[in-house]
């Protein structure tokens, strides 16, 4: 959010779906919302620009560069007010003077601000998904992800383009980035919230390639998979993202209740600790610990076309999980079971079932004396770094839709980095009917630190 400490307005640049949040925070500053912007189509998330345009009653600038296979289809029925470059928003003495800078997507804009009251040039760069911290937005989610065929390698040549534009400007200027570290927009998001150009000059890799086709080549190899979600976030915030009246409060539910909702078909993610899941879970749940990595693998893992019941350990984490779902059009969720209700399920005869962890000796000798497969399920990068010697891939997001290639009636180990996303992947393939799968303790790192061998491709 920018606003005009003179004339009190202010504009919110790529807003998520709660609206209230930009709503509060402009009444503490004493502004009013007058403009809702975004620099792009999203495909990392559902985007509230609409939903804060309606709520604040402010008036909605989207983009309306790139071509006709990518553009808004709903500003026109919402009345936007489309940006192209060289297009200047004024907001009181602050001014947002838009550039066209394709390359992450077709319509990727970004905005030069200049605070008109001190100084006549600009002082920042809101630079949404084209330069992060340490990064670039990543060229290949229009054709991995939406579908859009054969765009990668022009995409990529848009962002060098793009980037070039940047190398005539004054190192002073802030990069202010729309995602950090742990996005998936990217390769490796520097952690630091905003930078400078003149840094990013210095040390971003995008700009110490010796030309256009060594930058192309570096920035489309190891891009990681995008999620699952993705598709589906960039079709809806190129149509028209859904409005939400509020976000989601799925109800407490008692044993008898939930006993049904089981028996429905319903997906049931247990959000609390692995360790808690462990110990205990209901049969056919997906193990997703409410953490930071919460909402990408929900994404991958949870079904849009199904009602979603939660189970935590608290009502605060029922609720925390619920948003974080509707932050990628999840909506579904209806209910959940906390700890005092989970006590209940089991006293009530409910059944648990229990994941089974083992260190690298017991998952050694249950492949040698058991016939145990074991899978790796880390990004295909990572695999290609350093894996466990005739261990198969299995990446976690398609690791549901690819459990056919695996026999139910042969033992299965899996492993990932430290031990977290087997966990989770070990839930996978139990909800899909497998009973003997076991998660390896500690990981890659543990083996590493063992000195077993690991073998790159």
């Amino acid at each position: 959010m920018i606003g005009c400490q003179v004339t009190k307005e202010a504009i919110v640049i790529d807003p998520h779906r709660d609206a209230d949040l930009y709503v509060r925070a402009a009444e503490e500053e004493g502004l009013q919302i007058r403009y809702v912007s975004e620099t792009h189509i999203h495909a990392d998330y559902l985007s509230g620009s609409l939903q804060l345009a309606r709520r604040a009653g402010a008036q909605l600038l989207l983009s309306g560069e790139g071509d006709e296979t990518w553009r808004y289809g709903f500003a026109e029925r919402e009345g936007a007010s489309i940006l192209h470059e060289g297009d200047r928003v004024q907001i009181g003495n602050v001014t947002l003077d838009v550039m066209h800078t394709p390359g992450h997507t077709p319509e990727h804009i970004c905005f030069q601000v200049t605070d008109g009251a001190t100084a006549d040039h600009p002082m920042g760069i809101v630079t949404g998904d084209f330069l992060f911290v340490g990064d670039v937005g990543r060229p290949d989610l229009l054709e991995k992800a939406a579908g859009v065929a054969d765009t990668m390698e022009g995409a990529a040549r848009d962002l060098y383009r793009s980037l070039e534009r940047l190398r005539q400007m004054p190192g002073y200027l802030q990069i202010l980035p729309g995602h950090g570290a742990g996005s998936a927009c990217g390769k490796a998001l520097g952690a630091v919230p905003t930078s400078t150009l003149g840094y990013e000059m210095l040390v971003n890799w995008a700009f110490q390639c010796d030309s256009e086709e060594d930058f192309v080549e570096k920035v489309l190899e190891d891009q990681p998979e995008p999620p699952a979600y993705f598709a589906r976030m960039k079709e809806l915030n190129r149509d028209g993202p859904p409005i939400l009246d509020q976000f989601p409060r799925p109800k407490r539910m008692d044993a008898e209740g939930f006993g049904s909702v089981l028996a429905g078909g319903a997906i049931v993610v247990d959000a609390r600790p692995a360790v808690d899941f462990a110990g205990g879970h209901v049969p056919g749940a997906l193990s997703i610990p409410l953490s930071d990595d919460f909402l990408t693998l929900s994404g991958w893992l949870v079904p849009y076309d199904r009602p979603i019941y939660l189970v935590t350990r608290h009502d605060e984490e029922a609720i925390e999980a619920a948003r974080d779902m509707a932050s990628i059009g999840l909506d579904a969720v209806e209910g959940y079971l906390d700890a005092t209700g989970l006590a209940r399920w089991t006293g009530s005869g409910g059944a648990l079932r229990n994941t089974l962890e083992v260190g690298w000796e017991e998952a050694e000798r249950s492949r040698s004396e058991d016939g145990a497969v074991l899978i790796d399920v880390r990004a295909f990068t990572d695999w290609k770094r350093g894996h466990v010697p005739q261990a198969q891939h299995a990446f976690l997001g398609s690791l549901a839709e690819r459990s056919e290639e695996f026999s139910r009636d042969t033992p299965v180990v899996l492993y990932c980095q430290g031990g977290k996303r087997s966990a989770v992947a070990a839930s996978v393939l139990r909800a899909a009917g497998f009973d003997d799968v076991r998660s390896v303790r500690g990981g890659l790192a543990a083996r590493a630190a063992a000195g077993l061998p690991i073998v790159a491709e």
